[in-house]
C-alpha cells in the first residue's frame, strides 16, 4: 500500500493493471472494505473501474485525465471506491474490463475517446456470451459509464452530451441506469466482435483504415484517410439479406453504414434516425457515388440531411447478412473506428444489453 498525494493506492490481487485509488481509511478497515457505517446503517460504497488509454489522442488524454483525476476524487471519493487503470496496448481494455465485471465492479468507465469505448463495450463479452460476475448471489449487474476526453466521443454526441468530463462526472455520481442495445458482428470463422456505435462497409471503412495511420493530426485523419481511400476505389455490388430475408442484390455501394448510434468519423451524423434504445439497426446505403459526389455532399453527410440525396437510402433492420458478389476479398470492414477484416459478415442487435450510466 502506497499513500500517494493523500490517496491510498492498492494494486488489486488478481489483475496488477487495476489500481485502486481511494480516500485514506481507517486502520482498522482494509482497502477491500466496500460497505461502512453511515449514521448506523449499512452503507456499500460502489466499485468504479476508471479505464484510460494515457497515449490516447496523442497523449492528450493521459494529460487531461491527470487534471481531472483531483476533481473526480473529491466529487466521488466519499461513496465510491476510485480504481484507476491505465492501459498499455491494444485489446488491453478488453481484458481490464472482462476482469472488473467478474469481480462484481459496478461500472466500468471508458475515459477517452470511442477506440477505448469501444474496447471497453467488447469486454462486456467474451465467448459469444455477456461476462457474469463471479458471485452468482450478487445482486447487481455492472454498468458501462463514460467520460469523453480529448477530440470526444461520437456515441456521446447521439446522446447529446457534451464534449465535457464534469458533466460525466456528474452523471456517474447520480448512478442512474439506461438500458442500451450492442450490435454484434460475426464472420465465417473466429470470435464475435461487438460495436456500440457505427459498423460500415467498403470505402468510408477503407478510408477509416487509412484515416488510422494519421491520427496526429486529429479529426484532419478523416479527409485524409477519406482522399487515400478514393485512389483505386470501385463501387461494387453487393448481395444483403435483411431480417432472415430473401438475398437483394444491391448495385454499385459505395458506402454501407450499419447505425446503432447515429455519429462517426469525429462528428458525421451518417444514419441520423439510428437509436441505441430502438432494438435495431438503421442502415443508410450510398450507391454510385463518384469521388467529386462526396465533395459536393459532405456538408450533407456530416448534418445528416443526406437522405434526401440521390443514390442514398435508409432502412431498419435487426440482422444483417452482407457478402460481396465476386472474389476480390477486398472489401472492407469495420466498426467503431476498428478495421475487422473483410465481407462477409452478419451484423446481429442485442436489445438492452447493457446498462447505460445516464
Amino acid at each position: 500500500m502506497i499513500i500517494y498525494q493523500g490517496v491510498v493506492v492498492v494494486a488489486m490481487a488478481r489483475n496488477p493493471s487495476l489500481i485502486r485509488a481511494q480516500p485514506p481509511m481507517p486502520s482498522d478497515l482494509t482497502s477491500s472494505d466496500c460497505s461502512v457505517l453511515r449514521g448506523g446503517a449499512s452503507f456499500r460504497r460502489r466499485e468504479l473501474i476508471f479505464v484510460v488509454n494515457p497515449r490516447g489522442a496523442n497523449g492528450t488524454t493521459g494529460q487531461q485525465w491527470k487534471k481531472l483525476l483531483p476533481y473526480l476524487r473529491s466529487r466521488l471519493g466519499n461513496d465510491c471506491n476510485i480504481c484507476e487503470s491505465l492501459t498499455s496496448g491494444p485489446s488491453h481494455a478488453i481484458d481490464i474490463t472482462r476482469e472488473a465485471i467478474r469481480e462484481g465492479a459496478d461500472a466500468v468507465i471508458a475515459v477517452g475517446g470511442d477506440g477505448t469505448l469501444h474496447e471497453v463495450v467488447n469486454g462486456f463479452f467474451c465467448s459469444g456470451k455477456p461476462v457474469c460476475n463471479h458471485d452468482v448471489n450478487s445482486s447487481h449487474s455492472t454498468a458501462l459509464g463514460i467520460i469523453p476526453l480529448g477530440t470526444g466521443s461520437d456515441f456521446a454526441r447521439t446522446l447529446g452530451w457534451k464534449n465535457d468530463p464534469h458533466d460525466a462526472i456528474e452523471r456517474i455520481a447520480k448512478g442512474l441506469k439506461s438500458k442500451i442495445d450492442v450490435g454484434c458482428i460475426a464472420g465465417e470463422i473466429g470470435e464475435s466482435h461487438y460495436f456500440i456505435n457505427v459498423a460500415d462497409i467498403h470505402l468510408s471503412a477503407k478510408a477509416g483504415y487509412y484515416a488510422s495511420r494519421y491520427k496526429k493530426f486529429g479529426n484532419l485523419c478523416y479527409v485524409i484517410g477519406a482522399l487515400q481511400a478514393f485512389f483505386r476505389h470501385h463501387n461494387q455490388d453487393l448481395r444483403i439479406k435483411v431480417d432472415e430475408g430473401e438475398w437483394e442484390v444491391c448495385s454499385q455501394v459505395t458506402a454501407l453504414c450499419i447505425g446503432n448510434a447515429k455519429y462517426f468519423g469525429g462528428g458525421m451524423k451518417i444514419t441520423p434516425n439510428a437509436n441505441p434504445s430502438s432494438g435495431d439497426y438503421e442502415m443508410v446505403i450510398l450507391q454510385d457515388f463518384k469521388w467529386y459526389d462526396f465533395i459536393l455532399k459532405l456538408h450533407k453527410l456530416y448534418n445528416g440531411t443526406h437522405l434526401s440525396v440521390k443514390n442514398v437510402s435508409s432502412r431498419r433492420a435487426r440482422s444483417i447478412e452482407i457478402e460481396e458478389i465476386g472474389s476480390s476479398g477486398s472489401i472492407f470492414v469495420q466498426s467503431d473506428g476498428e478495421f475487422l477484416g473483410f465481407l462477409p459478415r452478419k451484423f446481429s442487435i442485442l436489445p438492452g444489453v447493457i446498462e447505460l450510466l445516464c
